[in-house]
């Protein structure tokens, strides 16, 4: 069986897995939708200046929702699941058969794209029959595809990076959110920025990947002007995060206990 047909077969697996556990399922998709609600029920009755239009902060919110629904599924939920395999001893099992690397990890993070990927669509058609969130089409629908595939991919090698910095798991979320979530409220994923918002905010975002990813997916549901800038600084951030994994990526169980 060459490497192709293994990660096929692991993606199987880890997909069985993954709905086999409905509690971790349902949550992973409601997520989303709940923080949509919220957002749009407490500030859906303004407007939001980006660039020179003005939009309702309510498909405001749709695109902001389907940029935290790709993070949590490729980063969180990969670093935090990938370090729990590595606890318990499942990496180290793996790594001793033939079973390539290539395919188990390959497996994991398809899933995960594959999970970001119906989470978008699920999120659009929810703020598309609630608040009337445009849908992309044509040229624009093509980038925002691209965008969400390099995006998802990028995200995951980034998760997989922050394993080498998670001791063990029952640090795994704290460590996870504690990297992703100052980073998420700095880009203007729950806070939308405005006349009023810090320079130095401004200057931050530009720095990381989340601000750019979050620009792409406001291009494809709110119409504003796409960048391949954005897609640019997130395939790099992604290429990076791909290169740590590899270098410090670890298969041995480490930390409490051990």
């Amino acid at each position: 069986m060459n490497t192709l047909r293994l990660t096929a077969v692991q993606l199987r697996y880890v997909n069985k897995a993954f709905w086999r556990n409905p509690a971790s399922a349902f949550f992973t998709f409601a997520f989303p939708l709940m923080f949509l609600v919220i957002f749009t029920a407490l500030l859906g009755h303004f407007s939001v200046r980006i660039g020179a239009r003005s939009v309702d902060t309510s498909t405001y919110y749709v695109a902001s929702m389907a940029t935290f629904a790709v993070i949590t599924a490729c980063f969180n939920n990969l670093a935090i699941a990938v370090s729990f395999q590595r606890q318990e001893g499942i990496l180290k099992r793996t790594d001793g058969t033939p079973l390539p690397a290539a395919s188990f990890l390959g497996a994991r993070i398809l899933h995960a794209m594959l999970v970001a990927v119906l989470l978008v669509v699920i999120t659009a058609a929810f703020g598309h029959g609630l608040y009337h969130a445009a849908i992309p089409s044509g040229v624009t629908l093509l980038r925002f595809i691209l965008m969400v595939l390099i995006g998802s991919a990028a995200f995951c090698a980034l998760g997989l990076a922050a394993t080498s910095v998670i001791p063990n798991a029952d640090a795994s979320a704290a460590i996870v959110n504690a990297i992703i979530l100052p980073m998420e409220f700095l880009s203007g994923i729950f806070i939308a920025f405005g006349d009023t918002t810090p320079t130095w905010i401004l200057w931050v975002a530009r720095v990381f990947p989340i601000r750019h990813f979050a620009l792409g997916m406001q291009a494809g549901f709110l119409g504003t002007p796409f960048s391949w800038t954005d897609l640019i600084v997130v395939a790099a951030w992604g290429l990076g995060g791909l290169i740590i994994a590899l270098r410090f990526f670890n298969w041995m169980p480490t930390g409490v206990g051990l």
